[in-house]
């Protein structure tokens, strides 16, 4: 079964504290993206800024391979037709074949942001869809703060699900916005969600609030979620958007769906320090699956079973993913450190020799010497045990 792979790294994944793109760098993502094969891309909000209508200018001379590119914004404004709305109008201008429109669940945001009747918000929202259906976009629907909007007033969160899908919405996104959902409290939504509207596609966006964007993202897809919203290394405003590097090879190569071509997912490790260097972060070594530590053992016990079969400690082969197995060398080593060391120089080292090196480390490491980041000491140690 197919996920189709929603990348807001370059709108949502832009509101994180210290990250700013230029055009260039946007267009740069993008192709990253579509050789990944993600099925599309959120440009950005046309109406909102001089750079995203760049842009979207520019991204049409792009030739994609796999991804569909989509503008962002709100449904039409209170007493205002979506003809005659100008973010609806930015939204059209930008010439994408994919329109996300964003729209209020929740009657706390009905009353307090909008400042509006529940029956106007439900105008709104079906009168944008169906609008932007009329001029021939496909539009993604997203149900702004669906999980909080049903805890509040169940029946009024469904009619604004019910009013996007009378206008016409081809798919419909639960947005978990402020990210203080459980798994548990997703998986019973969207079931009750496949029974409310069983012809439906539906999606899930999720923030990671409470530590929770990617197990909230599985329990959605589990229970049917078949559009799934992410960015790159979890990039997002506050503590950031479910992380699709996670998300993908967790879909993909533990549960069976079909995400992104297989022999693409080997360029997900690069794509994901790329896409930080572009935005001007240093590369977090410490992610799931695509962090340069994801497969780093450094425990002796460890490396020792790691040597005899390298899944008694890795949950994935490395290499599923474009990312390698790594023994470090500290005083935490075992006599096993050193010989991978060793066999990863090319050097031909006893197991007495590595003994010898491994009793100078620890000695060195008391006095506070550090070797875990000194692969060149390590070297000239095992060098120098060798005889003559």
């Amino acid at each position: 079964m197919a996920i189709a792979i929603y990348d807001t790294t370059l709108r949502d994944g832009t509101q994180r504290e210290g990250i700013s793109l230029s055009v260039a760098d946007k267009l740069r993502i993008t192709r990253l993206l579509d050789d990944l094969g993600v099925a599309y891309i959120e440009g950005g909000w046309p109406g909102s800024n001089p750079r995203d209508v760049a842009y979207f200018d520019q991204v049409r001379q792009l030739d994609l391979k796999h991804a569909r590119i989509a503008a962002f914004g709100s449904t039409c404004r209170k007493g205002v037709e979506p003809a005659g709305d100008a973010n609806i109008r930015a939204l059209v201008e930008a010439e994408t074949p994919v329109v996300t429109l964003v729209g209020k669940t929740s009657m706390l945001h009905v009353n307090d942001v909008l400042q509006t009747t529940p029956a106007e918000n439900l105008r709104m929202i079906e009168a944008s869809v169906a609008y932007l259906k009329s001029v021939g976009r496909e539009v993604v629907y997203d149900a702004e703060h669906f999980f909080d909007g049903l805890k509040l007033d169940l029946e009024y969160g469904m009619d604004t699900v019910a009013a996007a899908v009378r206008g016409g919405a081809d798919c419909v996104v639960l947005c978990d916005t402020n990210g203080g959902s459980l798994p548990w409290e997703i998986a019973r939504f969207f079931r009750m969600m496949q029974e409310a509207f069983p012809q439906v596609s539906l999606g899930i966006h999720t923030h990671n609030d409470s530590e929770l964007a990617v197990a909230n993202t599985i329990a959605a897809v589990k229970e049917g979620a078949t559009h799934v919203q992410g960015t790159i290394n979890g990039y997002g405003e506050r503590c950031g958007n479910a992380n699709l590097c996670s998300i993908i090879p967790d879909l993909q190569l533990k549960m069976g769906y079909d995400c992104v071509p297989p022999d693409n997912l080997t360029t997900l490790a690069r794509l994901a320090r790329t896409v930080a260097e572009i935005a001007n972060l240093a590369p977090d070594s410490h992610l799931a699956f695509v962090g340069r530590s994801a497969f780093a053992h450094k425990g002796g016990i460890h490396v020792a079973a790691v040597r005899r079969n390298a899944d008694r400690y890795q949950h994935i082969e490395p290499t599923l993913v474009g990312n390698e197995s790594r023994v470090l060398v500290s005083d935490l080593s075992g006599r096993g450190n050193l010989l991978s060391k060793a066999e990863e120089l090319g050097l031909d080292t006893t197991s007495d020799e590595a003994v010898q090196v491994l009793q100078e480390v620890k000695e060195l490491e008391n006095q506070g010497f550090v070797f875990e980041g000194a692969e060149a000491s390590v070297a000239i140690r095992l060098h120098r045990a060798r005889p003559g």
